[in-house]
């Protein structure tokens, strides 16, 4: 679904990302960790074309997206929940959500019904400002507003950051259902090791820009934790 190879990332002079390979396999759940600052959100960003590579390549669903704009990716199916939300918050909840419409690849022009089916909250609060919504449910916000995309992968950044537990329990249930009865790749960013497990099917560590480690969810060892993920 979405292969990365040999990627390298500056910011100036400070080189972030390392000959960074990996590959998210169709209908899986996949998290990439690691402690703060190792590259993850700027991984992510370069997967969205909202940070330029130095060297390396970029495939999502067999086609090169090296050089595709933010716009291009989104219309190729990759729907992106940045760190922090990145919601409008003077526009209400139902302009936030028809502003992914744009990007659709089909053309469709009304909010598909199953952004309201996965957050009903949603359509009850239609009118209600985004920047007016608690932090759980401008977090349902900005994932409704990714659905809005019909995406083959589903891309999230730190989803339960700032979010009560009984919201963090909520969202986790729905990236599970998105991805196992809806069949759609999640590429999750996530430092809650508890919520991560539960979730996803792999993981990928990065360590100081450079995967360290991959492996199935269940080979995640202790010992790999404690050098990679403790704190």
């Amino acid at each position: 679904m979405l292969e990365i190879s040999n990627l390298n990332q500056s910011y100036g002079k400070s080189h972030i990302l390392w000959d960074l390979s990996m590959a998210i396999e169709k209908g899986s759940c996949a998290c990439l960790s690691g402690r703060n600052g190792v590259g993850k959100t700027t991984l992510l960003k370069c997967i969205m074309g909202l940070l330029p590579i130095s060297a390396g390549a970029i495939r999502f669903a067999g086609e090169d997206i090296t050089r595709s704009t933010p716009e291009g990716r989104a219309r190729a199916g990759i729907g992106y929940v940045p760190q922090g939300r990145m919601i409008f918050p003077l526009l209400s909840v139902e302009e936030n959500l028809r502003v992914a419409l744009a990007a659709r690849r089909d053309g469709l022009r009304e909010i598909p019904p199953l952004v309201y089916e996965i957050f009903p909250v949603l359509k009850q609060m239609l009118s209600r400002r985004g920047g007016d919504l608690s932090g759980g449910q401008q977090q349902q916000l900005a994932i409704g507003r990714a659905l809005v995309l019909d995406p083959l992968l589903l891309v999230l950044d730190e989803p339960t950051e700032g979010i009560q537990p009984n919201i963090v329990r909520e969202i986790g249930d729905v990236i599970t259902r998105l991805n196992r009865e809806f069949g759609m790749t999640v590429l999750l960013v996530e430092q809650k090791l508890p919520f991560a497990r539960r979730l996803a099917s792999h993981f990928t560590i990065l360590e100081r820009g450079r995967v360290v480690a991959s492996a199935a969810a269940n080979e995640l060892d202790e010992q790999t934790i404690q050098r990679y993920l403790a704190v």
